[in-house]
């Protein structure tokens, strides 16, 4: 994914050179790089490997390590002088919000999975698609159809809590790789973040974007970019051996 998005970041600028202009670069002396470097960037990447070195090590659960990377935050808060008190109740504030939310479609999630269950809608979903003869490339692209349209209306927790419960069972009674699936989904709930007319990240880019950026501009923006997602999807689907390489 990330080569395409070169990619074609390269092509448009060498087609048309006016939207990446030239600019004078400011030489810096290797003294003031190094003091940047231990002052913007180490503290950063700090609090990045404070995160993923303890999960990757196998002594943290991914909540402990968002634990640590709490407190390395504070405590880079208070390195810098940031941490008033006003900074921090808007954090917590804002944190609360946050969590609040994800809490309620996780409660929502667990009460809906155990209507499927309990229903036998699961089972009787199963039924359904088996009955349907298809191929297993044709129960993906199902699968993944539904994932893309439900991206254009819906924030990728709740996708993935509606989704799944209905999903894995009949990935695993196709027999189906798991993981080969479970990447395609990321890649597919990735394009829903970028989709209109409500994709989060086109939200936020027009939240950060001059005032005479219209949303229309934006979407025309982002849409070279869905493009080389769907690429990437398509890849994946043809050939699951880029995912499935490192663990085969």
């Amino acid at each position: 994914m990330a080569s395409l998005y070169s990619l074609y970041i390269i092509t448009r600028t060498i087609i048309n050179p006016s939207i990446a202009p030239d600019y004078e670069i400011k030489k810096v002396g290797l003294t003031s790089t190094l003091k940047e470097f231990m002052v913007y960037v180490l503290p950063l990447f700090s609090v990045i490997i404070l995160v993923l070195g303890p999960i990757y090590m196998g002594i943290a659960t991914p909540t402990e390590a968002a634990s640590l990377g709490c407190v390395g935050s504070l405590v880079l808060a208070v390195f810098y002088k940031k941490l008033t008190r006003e900074t921090l109740l808007a954090t917590l504030r804002a944190t609360l919000k946050t969590s609040c939310m994800i809490f309620l479609i996780i409660a929502g999630s667990v009460g809906y999975s155990q209507v499927i269950s309990f229903t036998g809608a699961g089972a009787g979903l199963i039924g359904f698609v088996v009955s349907l003869n298809l191929s297993d490339i044709m129960i993906i692209l199902l699968m993944l159809s539904v994932l893309l349209l439900l991206g254009c209306f819906m924030d990728q927790v709740s996708m993935m809590m509606v989704a799944i419960p209905l999903f894995m069972p009949i990935v695993i009674q196709a027999n189906i790789d798991p993981l080969w699936f479970g990447i395609m989904m990321l890649i597919a709930l990735d394009i829903g973040f970028t989709s209109p007319p409500f994709g989060l990240l086109l939200f936020v880019m027009k939240g950060i974007a001059p005032d005479d950026i219209t949303m229309m501009d934006i979407y025309k923006a982002a849409l070279p970019f869905i493009i080389c997602n769907i690429i990437a999807l398509t890849l994946v689907l043809i050939f699951p051996q880029i995912v499935l390489f490192f663990v085969k």
